[in-house]
């Protein structure tokens, strides 16, 4: 150990605190599936929490809506002074005396209000084009998160591959610095040898970059402090089956985009109704019980009481608005013709999308053997042309065309495994999940 004699305390201390956190092994990096992808980003994912807030505020409107039609109880505790003037009900008549006082319970309730039910229902209805948002926010986020995290686990693949390539490259170039030293081969055959150990280090150097790239991006979802040292599991080659397109069709009706089309048409409904109570008739009850008086007392001077109730009932009725009543009933029924529309346009726009996400997953999920088919035959092909390069039967050339179609027939099958799965997503952001 050094002696630092000369050093104060504090700094001697402090650096010898640095060395022992330098000492201690690095902490390995988190590793997530891609579920645990799936419940971080519904943490932290800004427009799935976003559209589940407008959902438990639309709930809310929907309480307020329905506690509007139900009776109300109120307390009222008021004292009121008039300026006397020699009367009994001093300078203001209508006060009834210099001193009053109110403590009074009041309920209030309305007995006809169609206006209000009809608003209660309409809030019932935005409610649950709410929840079908949020439902569609859900599916579009899990459709994020399968896509950057097959951009992770492809951009490692792709680094590994490339990192093979390069260990590939460099065994040739041993193999042409070998035979040059015997004869056998030009010196341009190990020129070309690493030439292509330099192409393939700086594919391995951009791959680097692509991972580190994708690695940011996808850490915007999945933390709340911007953390990096993590990994993803690499489950390409375990497929999921594609269901028949029957079945597919079937669960494609619960589709969050229909729901939340068709709670819009029965929200303008309501807002039809709601615009026509203006033309109706409202009736309401109110009820008192406390004291109104002079003395704050439950009797006055003559020892009558003064604690007692009132009730009382209230019609009105609407006269004459200058045509504002009508024109809102008209631009109801104007939102509801467009949300006919947006229903219609999102069932035919539902069936196209549907066939077109079904047929990608297809076309995807049969060229997986066939990519699979063609790297292997890649790396034959490669075993085969270092075999006549040996035996002096092909150029360097074909060797390294050789080692560039295994190096592309392997990010191929990557991509097209990756590919599989994200149309698996697209597909399922109409489906739910199969």
């Amino acid at each position: 150990m050094v002696s630092l004699p000369h050093l104060p305390l504090r700094v001697a201390l402090g650096l010898a605190l640095a060395s022992a956190g330098f000492a201690q092994p690095a902490t390995p990096p988190l590793k997530l599936t891609l579920r645990q992808a799936i419940d971080r980003a519904r943490q932290y994912g800004p427009s799935f929490l976003a559209a589940n807030l407008a959902a438990a505020s639309a709930h809310e409107d929907a309480v307020q809506a329905k506690a509007a039609l139900l009776p109300s109880v109120s307390a009222l505790s008021q004292f009121i002074y008039t300026q006397p003037n020699g009367t009994p009900s001093g300078v203001f008549v209508s006060n009834d005396g210099p001193h009053i006082y109110n403590q009074q319970a009041l309920v209030h309730g309305d007995l006809y209000a169609p206006g209000k039910r009809a608003d209660y229902h309409r809030a019932l209805a935005a409610e649950a084009a709410a929840r079908a948002k949020a439902d569609v926010a859900e599916r579009g986020l899990v459709a994020v998160v399968v896509q950057d995290y097959y951009a992770m686990a492809v951009a490692e693949r792709k680094l590994d591959n490339t990192r093979q390539a390069l260990g590939e490259a460099r065994q040739f170039l041993d193999v042409t610095e070998q035979q040059e030293r015997g004869g056998e081969t030009a010196h341009s055959d190990v020129i070309k040898a690493q030439i292509q150990v330099e192409q393939r280090q700086r594919d391995a150097e951009d791959n680097q970059l692509a991972l580190d790239k994708a690695r940011l991006a996808f850490a915007v979802l999945l933390f709340p402090d911007f953390r990096q040292d993590f990994t993803v599991e690499d489950d390409l080659d375990s497929v999921a089956a594609l269901p028949p397109f029957p079945q597919v069709e079937e669960m494609a009706g619960r589709n969050p985009d229909m729901r939340a089309a068709q709670a819009a048409v029965e929200q303008q409904t309501h807002a039809i109704e709601s615009a026509r109570a203006a033309l109706l008739p409202t009736l309401s009850f109110d009820y008192f019980f406390g004291i109104n008086a002079n003395q704050f007392a439950l009797h006055d001077p003559d020892h009558a009481n003064n604690l007692g109730s009132v009730a009382q009932a209230q019609l009105t009725v609407p006269l004459w608005t200058w045509g504002a009543a009508r024109s809102k009933i008209r631009q109801a029924q104007i939102g509801l013709d467009q949300a006919r529309n947006d229903l219609g346009f999102t069932q035919r726009q539902l069936l196209s999308t549907l066939q077109a996400f079904y047929q990608e997953a297809q076309v995807a999920g049969s060229q997986m053997d066939s990519l699979k088919r063609s790297a292997e035959l890649s790396a034959e092909s490669l075993r085969l042309t270092l075999l006549r390069y040996g035996a002096g039967e092909v150029t360097v050339l074909e060797v390294v065309d050789a080692q560039t179609t295994l190096t592309q027939a392997r990010n191929a099958r990557a991509d097209g495994l990756a590919r599989y799965r994200l149309a698996l997503a697209e597909l399922q952001t109409l489906t739910g999940a199969f």
